[in-house]
């Protein structure tokens, strides 16, 4: 009931010493007809009738409900208070008469006008009030006895009036302590409040705030009493309140402890109560030892969070900005590159066959193919470096289309056999006859393909052995190029899909390239909506296992898609045995 009246309580009203007079008004005008209505049998009894004992009902409602709605829509009591107390010495002068006169118990209820005078007002001058109005009913009880019929008698069941009024002081007894100074002793749960920077803050089960320790006017700027029952929700920000809700059913259901964020509604300086802006605070929901206990949370200071939180939103912003000016200047570069690389293929060509005649030193032929097998490693260098760009910026566009997957390994295979028997290394495949086909970017899988088995042959000593495989597993193709070659430290493994990044396995660089392939055939295999997975050891070799859709990627077909090329996060797990192209780092296996 007080949490009800506490919202009726005008918002104005900012003293909190007024407040709760107000509050404790409201109720008591509230709850007063209820009263008067069980007393007003005694009129009956007294033979004044029922027409007159229920219209006597009605008029206390009326009255008294009326000076509670004046109070709470003009948050003052200055002429509802004294009109109240008239009122309740003009009940007790019927009341006594009806009863009997002095003579019956009814005529105890004369002390409650001081005793709940003292309730509401809390002053020594409320008491003084009320008592003169209770010796004024004693005085005029007299003159209304002549009102009634002859022969009203005292009945024993007026003693129901006066114990059902003590009943309801026995109720309030923590309320009149506090008035007597009982309460002025501060408790270990006052001081524990007193002393964390927070607000703390009581709610019953369904959420209604049932108490709001004094740090509110400090954090927050209001009054604690504004937060009181659907206070504190009303100011929370309508995004927030689904989690706010999730939270308190999460702590109805046995958790002990909910945290979020909520951007509430304050006043600003200089503002009205019901005018602010909103700001972030983190609430803190702990849930009760009990059922019967209230729920408890803690409001603290969001400011720093949310500013930490909005300078990382800008510094991913700049990253994602420096990689996509990264990327232009790499295909731009990459372009001017490839103008003056094809004149130098193709004038080394016309030297190599001595299209203008034979060499007079066979040292100069042996010159020109250097520099022919130097130029096609510069090109193969920038048209890797041409397609990471592209696929970084969202430029890169797929053109899938029905094929025959086991062409696409006959290709690579032919393409990367002349380089597997120059390190006497035996290239196999393991494709079935009824793969099928596939349907995806013909050129991006042969890509994959030929950049993983180059991998592949690059990294095996000579004398060991590559082999290419694939299967259909449901509506997925799996294909794989395996390897007995040196194989990846654990370590490094977080290492792999980044562009220009070579793992090495001692402080020189044994190995030619740009460190683009694996970070190629990333890009490529996310560009379908694939997965890659990798299997390696050092010394045991590797396994590189692709999974791509059989139908091709949803809703895309030449659509472009910008992929995150950069691998973030160095946990490595070994017991993991697939990863998602462009969604990590790629994980060893057992």
């Amino acid at each position: 009931m007080a949490v009800g009246c506490e919202r009726l309580v005008h918002p104005s009203v900012e003293d909190e010493r007024q407040r709760l007079c107000q509050r404790r008004f409201i109720g008591a005008m509230l709850a007063a007809p209820f009263f008067i209505a069980g007393a007003a049998v005694t009129l009956v009894t007294a033979g004044i009738g029922a027409a007159v004992t229920i219209a006597t009902i009605f008029a206390a409602f009326g009255l008294c409900w009326i000076a509670a709605l004046l109070v709470a829509a003009s948050g003052t009591m200055r002429w509802a208070a004294p009109v109240a107390l008239l009122s309740a010495s003009l009940v007790g002068v019927g009341l006594i008469a009806a009863a009997g006169g002095l003579g019956s118990p009814a005529a105890l209820l004369v002390l409650a006008l001081p005793v709940e005078a003292l309730w509401v007002a809390g002053s020594r001058r409320a008491v003084l009030w009320g008592g003169a109005a209770g010796l004024a009913a004693i005085c005029l009880q007299a003159f209304a006895a002549t009102l009634f019929p002859e022969g009203t008698g005292i009945a024993a069941w007026h003693w129901l009036l006066p114990l059902a009024w003590i009943g309801t002081v026995f109720l309030r007894r923590d309320g009149f302590r506090a008035l007597f100074g009982a309460s002025s002793v501060p408790t270990t749960e006052t001081r524990i409040e007193d002393m964390l920077d927070a607000v703390v803050v009581r709610m019953a089960r369904q959420g209604e705030v049932l108490d709001v320790s004094d740090k509110a006017h400090a954090i927050l700027g209001l009054a604690p009493e504004l937060l009181l029952g659907s206070g504190l929700f009303d100011r929370i920000h309508l995004a927030d309140r689904v989690a706010y809700l999730s939270a308190l059913a999460d702590l109805r259901e046995g958790a002990c402890l909910r945290k979020l964020e909520l951007r509430i509604r304050l006043p600003q300086a200089g503002t009205e109560t019901h005018a602010g802006s909103y700001r972030c605070l983190a609430l803190e929901l702990m849930g009760p030892a009990g059922e019967a206990e209230p729920f408890v949370a803690l409001l603290r200071e969001g400011d720093v969070v949310a500013d930490l939180r909005e300078e990382l939103d800008e510094a991913n912003e700049a990253a994602a900005g420096a990689e996509i000016a990264k990327g232009r200047f790499l295909a731009a570069v990459s372009h001017e590159l490839r103008t003056p690389l094809n004149a130098i293929l193709g004038f080394s060509d016309m030297l190599l066959h001595e299209m203008f005649g034979p060499f007079s030193d066979p040292r100069q032929k042996e010159y020109v193919g250097l520099i022919r097998e130097s130029g096609q490693h510069l090109l193969s260098v920038v048209t890797s470096i041409l397609d990471v760009s592209k696929i970084e910026c969202g430029a890169y566009t797929t053109e899938p289309e029905p094929f025959h997957f086991a062409e696409a390994v006959e290709m690579c295979h032919s393409m990367m056999r002349m380089q597997a028997e120059a390190k006497a290394i035996a290239l196999t495949t393991q494709v079935p006859a009824d793969i099928g086909e596939i349907n995806a970017d013909r050129r991006a899988v042969q890509q994959i393909l030929i950049n993983l088995v180059s991998n592949a042959v690059k990294f095996t000593p000579d004398g060991g052995a590559v082999g290419i495989g694939a299967k259909r597993i449901g509506s997925h193709l799996h294909f794989w190029v395996n390897d007995t070659g040196i194989g990846i430290a654990e370590e490094n493994l977080a290492s792999l899909g980044k562009p220009f990044t070579q793992i090495q396995n001692g402080y020189t660089r044994a190995f030619e390239g740009a460190g683009l392939g694996l970070s190629l055939v990333k890009g490529l295999v996310a560009l379908h909506e694939g997965t890659m997975a990798i299997e390696s050891a050092p010394g045991e070799g590797t396994k590189v296992t692709i999974s791509l859709p059989v139908e091709g990627p949803r809703e895309r077909g030449r659509e472009s898609a910008v992929v995150p090329m950069s691998v973030t996060g160095s946990g490595l797990t070994p017991t993991y045995k697939t990863r998602e192209a462009g969604n990590g780092p790629l994980r060893k296996t057992a």
